[in-house]
């Protein structure tokens, strides 16, 4: 009977097994005992034929004295050579056929010439040839034995094929999906760069994609490492987003933004936890267009604005085309331009603030506690160690979206002040553009951006999201472009090095998510933190009336409802009529003609140039109204309206825009020819 018997690949064999009905039947006992002993033969035929040689070496060679000098000299050589093409064999099988060609040459040299059965040679063939024999069997009975397999390489010769001869497989480690196994690399002559090299090999010889084989080297050996297979993408299947993960915990609680290729949860964190020594991190997006980058942004947003100990400052020059739905829920929004370098440069301002607070306070670094009420005396700032009772300082994720834009606006140089201190201060910088290259972004911000999340992209572009090792050990963003949405690598500190290689997907946001979030946006504007004093404060001093923070009171907006709901009741189905032209009598004659009615309008003097005394009142006037709205970052062309109406030149501007920092009204920023408005209440 014919049954097939599937292995671990997957492929089917036939495998013939004795029929039931026929099994204590001579032929079929026969067959079988035949099938079980024919791998064993071949040791024992070569004794066999090692004796019919000797019998007739001795009857052709007993008397000719070159021919014991041709048969010694072949059984060197032939004992050489076995010993060479052994070379790509295990130590162990090596030696033994060495010893076992040695042994069988020199008994037919000496069976040749002196004869089979002189002396002890006859004892010799009768008592070790089969002892030979039966050590080849036994060889063979533990290699075939599974308990013997399993301390021994288990690769079913894979790395033979691949060109990693030698290479042994330990006892693999099986997992949902997932399959471990240590290599220990051949000493001396292989390395971890030459299993990294072979990948792509791996993965043919197994028929899985190259991002299915990763290998993990061990840091404290340079030929030892984890191979890890993957036989099966999870990924393909969409996971739309249908809320965040943990709504009211904190912010240095993981955020979970999607899952691995082995269905495990794929997390990150932005703080530090002193307690595991994890250091807190910035982050960078990266992908192309059509890569995912939009719904891997909203997945990490979503989850921080669901913590309780953290605010949002958010710049994005696309106007909110992504990011609406949560914009009331964040600390301060800003749409590129002017408002964002205005962002800027409250991070700045905000950095030496925060730490100053931190360290009064007994904090080397940012943690949830920082965020209460400090009513304890281990975390005061008082000289007498009581309790302070400060209000608490929320965690500040500073974002900013499409990047690319704001560092050709400002310079490349924008962040790397800001991504180099900030940490200290509770500050996490989230930066997402397409193509972080160094003609994008400096390289020192590159550096000073540890965490990166690498969506798909073009090929040549993998090195600027991930680093060098990631990519060695057989990530490869590169590889899906824009055909694989959501695909991405995660480097972070707090996840196993073993898992940046393993690719992850972020979950979809579709129409369906956009009433979520409008929740999400309504939960954290009435839940989330607000800024501390001392946040506030900082920011305040330098954006002025630019930034108001999140405020949770809707009575104003509630009240103006009320009145345009009144307007409409008192004025419908009438004529909207302005105030200063209700007395006109619709029916009236319209007057004659009155004198000056001919006087020309057109051609006549320009008007009152205003004196130097004049304009500079004027132009303190100007930065007053730019402070007002809001426009804390100014230049000669944003004054082009206000010279039209005033006569007045743009290089006179200019004269009074040196002047105005000389006295401390304006502080010069990193763009040439643009200046930042110092509040008037702080402009000592």
């Amino acid at each position: 009977m014919a049954r097939k018997w599937t292995d671990q690949d997957g492929r089917r064999y036939p495998l013939t097994v004795p029929n039931d009905t026929n099994a204590g039947t001579g032929g079929s006992v026969r067959a079988y005992l035949l099938h079980r002993v024919k791998p064993h033969l071949p040791p024992w035929l070569g004794w066999g034929a090692a004796g019919l040689a000797g019998a007739l070496g001795n009857w052709r060679w007993s008397e000719s004295a070159a021919a014991g000098v041709g048969l010694t000299l072949a059984s060197v050589g032939l004992t050489g050579a076995t010993w060479l093409m052994g070379k790509s064999t295990g130590p162990q099988r090596r030696l033994h056929s060495a010893i076992t060609v040695a042994a069988g040459s020199a008994w037919l040299t000496a069976a040749s010439l002196a004869g089979p059965t002189t002396g002890p040679i006859d004892d010799l063939y009768l008592m070790a040839g089969p002892v030979v024999a039966l050590s080849w069997n036994v060889r063979m009975v533990l290699r075939r034995t599974p308990e013997s397999a399993a301390g021994g390489s288990t690769d079913g010769g894979l790395l033979e094929k691949v060109g990693l001869a030698r290479a042994q497989i330990g006892n693999a480690k099986v997992e949902p999906n997932r399959v471990t196994a240590p290599v220990a690399l051949e000493p001396g002559e292989q390395t971890n760069e030459d299993v990294t090299k072979a990948l792509a090999r791996i993965a043919s010889a197994l028929d899985l994609p190259k991002s299915a084989v990763r290998y993990t080297p061990d840091p404290d050996s340079e030929r030892r490492g984890d191979l890890v297979i993957v036989p099966e993408d999870m990924l393909s299947e969409v996971v739309e987003w249908e809320g965040p993960s943990n709504l009211g915990g904190s912010i240095a609680e993981p955020l979970v933004i999607g899952r691995y290729d082995d269905g495990a949860p794929l997390v990150m964190w932005l703080p530090g936890d002193p307690e595991t020594g994890r250091n807190s991190t910035h982050l960078l997006i990266a992908g192309g267009t059509g890569s995912g980058k939009g719904d891997t942004a909203l997945n990490v947003l979503t989850e921080i604005l669901s913590r309780r100990d953290v605010i949002v400052w958010f710049s994005d020059p696309k106007a909110f085309q992504d990011f609406a739905p949560l914009r009331a829920g964040l600390d301060w929004d800003a749409e590129g331009g002017t408002q964002t370098e205005v962002m800027v440069a409250g991070v700045e301002a905000v950095i030496p603030a925060r730490t100053r607070w931190l360290g009064a306070h007994g904090y080397r670094q940012w943690i949830p506690a920082a965020a209460e009420i400090q009513d304890g005396p281990e975390h005061s700032c008082r000289s007498d160690g009581r309790a302070c009772g400060c209000p608490g300082m929320p965690f500040l994720v500073a974002w900013f979206e499409e990047a690319a834009n704001t560092l050709r606006n400002l310079g490349d140089d924008t962040f790397t002040g800001i991504a180099q201190e900030a940490r200290s201060a509770g500050i996490s910088l989230v930066v997402s553009l397409q193509r972080p290259s160094y003609d994008q972004m400096s390289t020192s911000t590159r550096a000073s951006l540890p965490s990166v999340i690498a969506l798909g992209c073009d090929p040549r572009d993998e090195g600027f999201s991930l680093p060098e090792s990631v990519i060695d050990a057989g990530a490869h963003p590169g590889a899906w472009g824009n055909r694989r949405p959501g695909y991405c690598y995660v480097v972070s500190p707090g996840i196993e090095e073993a898992r940046y290689p393993s690719p992850g997907r972020t979950r979809r946001f579709t129409i369906r998510a956009v009433p979520v979030m409008e929740r999400l946006a309504a939960w954290a504007q009435s839940n989330g933190a607000q800024a501390d004093p001392v946040t506030a404060g900082a920011v305040s001093g330098v954006a002025g009336r630019a930034y108001t923070g999140r405020t949770t009171d809707d009575a104003p907006q509630e009240a103006a409802l009320r009145a345009v709901e009144e307007e409409d009741d008192v004025n419908h189905g009438g004529l909207l009529v302005a105030p200063e032209d209700a007395g006109i009598d619709p029916e009236a004659e319209l007057p004659g003609a009155e004198e000056g009615d001919d006087t020309p309008i057109f051609g006549q003097d320009t008007g009152h140039k205003p004196s130097p005394a004049e304009a500079r009142q004027l132009f303190a006037q100007a930065l007053e109204e730019f402070e007002d709205e809001g426009r804390m970052v100014v230049g000669p062309k944003d004054f082009t309206d206000w010279c039209d109406r005033n006569n007045l030149s743009r290089p006179w501007v200019s004269a009074r825009l040196k002047d105005a920092a000389m006295d401390g009204r304006l502080e010069p920023t990193n763009t040439t020819g643009r200046w930042r408005i110092v509040p008037a209440l702080t402009a000592a």
